[in-house]
């Protein structure tokens, strides 16, 4: 597959929201769009998009706010998969947090989505002993 990595860019929205529904990522208590806005208004050069014959097949969102760098909304479409994509987009997204001097990496991955926590273990992901609390200051829906 030829794939090209780069930064999100206007027109993108379309496209990589479909790809989120599609990949499952999409949840009622989240704009998709918003979190897309937020993140353009924060860093967008951590925003990465893999585009393969023209077609967005996967994302990335980085995030370091100088203490832990995090990442979200990795996502590759399903007839895409199994070809390393992720592991790619996950690989540019890590080196991109460590030329900022990010120390560490976290993730959230929702319990039920067994496949993808095998996927980041395999990684060298680990659980870490803690637990994460959460309070929306902005609602979206």
């Amino acid at each position: 597959m030829e794939l090209l990595l780069r930064t999100f860019r206007d027109g993108d929205q379309e496209p990589v929201i479909r790809l989120w529904k599609e990949c499952g990522l999409v949840v009622p208590w989240n704009d998709p769009a918003r979190d897309i806005d937020r993140k353009l208004e924060d860093s967008p050069e951590l925003f990465f998009v893999a585009e393969a014959h023209g077609q967005i097949v996967g994302t990335c969102m980085a995030g370091y706010e100088g203490h832990r760098g995090w990442i979200f909304y990795l996502a590759v479409l399903p007839e895409s998969r199994g070809q390393g994509l992720a592991r790619t987009l996950l690989d540019h997204a890590e080196a991109a947090l460590l030329d900022r001097g990010c120390p560490k990496v976290e993730l959230m991955v929702r319990d039920s989505n067994t496949s993808v926590l095998e996927f980041y273990r395999h990684l060298g992901y680990a659980d870490e002993p803690v637990r994460v609390l959460g309070k929306r200051l902005i609602a979206d829906q």
